[in-house]
């Protein structure tokens, strides 16, 4: 049985079964980390680092290290690790190698929320080595981005004498940016001055989401026109000016070959902490001698330091479970998962009418703007909130300090939905606990749930009965409450609807 469980677990494509495994690696102090700028190392020192994670260190090596970016890195490795720094310190230090400003590295991430908190973490270090960092979600107009990512060249200071410099008239003003696919592809089909031409490094964040999404077909888009730029400057190598550079220099100016290219290839870091091993998605990527980097020997990992729990509670007072739970949890900072947006905005709404709540609810949604959403996630980071109430839109890779608990109100009914739930806790080496409220019939089937992640500890947490008893009479009458918000607000949808037809 358990010959049977390690082949099912079983890496499908060859280069998976001999990964680097991360767990071997130990944290490693700033001053003793070879090569990192005194630069970087500064700025890493001002976000309160005094040293890398395993994962930090182990990419490390195979960038700047011995590996010297030969080969394209996966990395799987459980949330809350470290991922978003193990590719954003390699690539600022090589681009800061060469002052030129051209649109070098792209981190592409499935949500807007994620491309703000990554492009926090780029802008945070880029800065001190003399590199810009922009950014391309549709938070603003395309207009806005426009403006923030192209520049005109200063035709004062006269004819630029670089390699690279192809005499057009629109120029980058940033050298990374950070975008969502969809905004991406409204800059590569439409913003004149916007081209990859330059691009050295591809950054695909969340991999196993933005494959399953198409999002426009960005993927094998970006991957077209990068390969056009380097046929397109092999074919035409010997019209190329040189200004008295050697013709073998790599277009972004790195002067040793690959594999007998004159040109660089594209290098490319996947990451996720439910990496897919789908051959014919991995496929898409179009990875060069990829090498994976992932933590033991299970496919799906927790954190180290979390600890899981069920809540066995009545199908008709799961809400009601929900609040004693809160309560007993005194106040510690918690987000709360549901299974759908409706869900989210109806059962946030449900808890807004217990007024005796000693704590400070507030949804967190797809139904909402981005403008409301990072208004929420500000007052939940500074403590003035204390629970988000989330759909799915939060598990993917937000790291917000001193979240304590997860609470699953809503059962995952996928392993890599619970792992991504569970990670927004227990970051960084720091302790959090996960606690999925169940109804009896859903105890076995999460139970085969856990297996795939082999967490075989997980207790059932009572809810002091006292506690749920108390607050049955407020839950009868908070339902009546619901169920006339919800009337109300169909009628204003409805009114808005007719009035808007009319309009047309």
């Amino acid at each position: 049985m358990e010959e049977s469980r390690k082949r099912r677990r079983a890496p499908v494509l060859p280069w998976m079964r001999s990964p680097v495994d991360v767990s071997q690696f130990e944290e490693c102090p700033l001053h003793l980390l070879p090569c990192l700028d005194t630069r970087l190392k500064a700025a890493l020192e001002n976000m309160g680092f005094s040293s890398l994670f395993p994962v930090q260190v182990a990419v490390w090596q195979e960038t700047i290290g011995p590996g010297a970016f030969e080969r394209d890195l996966c990395i799987n490795s459980p949330t809350g690790s470290g991922k978003t720094l193990a590719y954003a310190l390699p690539i600022v230090q090589m681009l800061s190698k060469r002052a030129v400003k051209r649109l070098r590295a792209l981190v592409v991430l499935p949500t807007r929320d994620l491309a703000l908190q990554v492009k926090e973490v780029f802008g945070a270090i880029a800065p001190d080595v003399g590199l810009s960092v922009g950014l391309a979600i549709g938070q603003s107009s395309i207009a806005q981005e426009i403006l923030e990512l192209i520049k005109r060249p200063n035709t004062e200071a006269g004819i630029c004498y670089d390699p690279e410099y192809h005499f057009n008239e629109l120029q980058s003003a940033v050298d990374i940016l950070v975008a969502t696919p969809g905004r991406l592809m409204d800059h590569i089909t439409s913003t004149k001055g916007f081209t990859l031409e330059h691009l050295r490094y591809l950054v695909v964040d969340e991999t196993d989401r933005l494959l399953r999404e198409a999002y426009q077909s960005w993927l094998p888009t970006v991957l077209k026109v990068t390969h056009s730029y380097d046929e397109d400057l092999m074919n035409h190598v010997d019209s190329i000016p040189t200004f008295g550079f050697p013709k073998t220099m790599r277009r972004c100016g790195v002067e040793r070959g690959f594999k007998g290219k004159p040109y660089p290839r594209l290098v490319k870091m996947v990451l996720s902490a439910t990496l897919t091993q789908d051959p014919s998605k991995i496929a898409q990527l179009d990875l060069h001698h990829p090498l994976l980097l992932t933590t033991g020997k299970m496919r799906y990992q927790l954190p180290e330091k979390l600890e899981s729990y069920k809540v066995i509670c009545d199908s008709k007072l799961k809400p009601v479970y929900l609040i004693a739970l809160l309560q007993n949890l005194g106040g510690e900072k918690c987000i709360v998962f549901t299974s759908s947006v409706e869900s989210t905005h109806r059962l946030c709404t449900l808890l807004s009418f217990f007024d005796d709540l000693k704590v400070k609810v507030k949804e967190f949604s797809g139904l909402q703007r981005q403008s409301v959403r990072s208004k929420t996630l500000k007052a939940f980071r500074e403590g003035e909130i204390q629970v988000v109430v989330s759909s799915d839109a939060m598990t993917r890779g937000m790291d917000v300090e001193g979240v304590r608990n997860v609470i699953n109100y809503d059962m995952p009914a996928y392993v890599k939905t619970y792992i991504h739930r569970a990670g927004r806790t227990a970051r960084a080496g720091q302790t959090g606990r996960c606690f999925t409220l169940l109804r009896k019939h859903e105890v076995k089937r999460f139970g085969k749930l856990l297996q795939k992640v082999d967490n075989d500890s997980c207790p059932v947490y009572s809810v002091p009965s006292s506690c749920v008893e108390s607050f049955q009479a407020t839950y009868i009458t908070a339902l009546e409450k619901l169920k006339e918000a919800v009337e109300s607000e169909t009628s204003r949808k409805l009114d808005s609807r007719i009035k808007s037809s009319r309009g047309k």
